[in-house]
């Protein structure tokens, strides 16, 4: 019988790569121009483990992507 959990897994980097490579997440978020942001919120969660803890830097971030936004229309 499987184990209880998550079923998928990491695929292995590919040559050359190392062991942890690129978050595709983090350089999504850092071609908006918003990565420091999202850094911050992401350490504030990590440290609160409660968004609503986060809310300054929730703020923050959530106004740079708006910003983003809207230089594109």
């Amino acid at each position: 019988m499987a184990k209880p959990g998550h079923a998928w897994s990491r695929a292995p980097p590919e040559k050359g790569e190392d062991e942890e490579g690129e978050d595709p997440v983090d350089a999504m978020i850092a071609r908006t121009g918003c990565l420091e942001q999202h850094r911050e919120l992401q350490e504030c969660m990590a440290e609160r483990q409660d968004w609503r803890h986060c809310q300054a830097q929730l703020r923050a971030f959530g106004a740079c992507m708006a910003r983003r936004q809207q230089r594109e229309h």
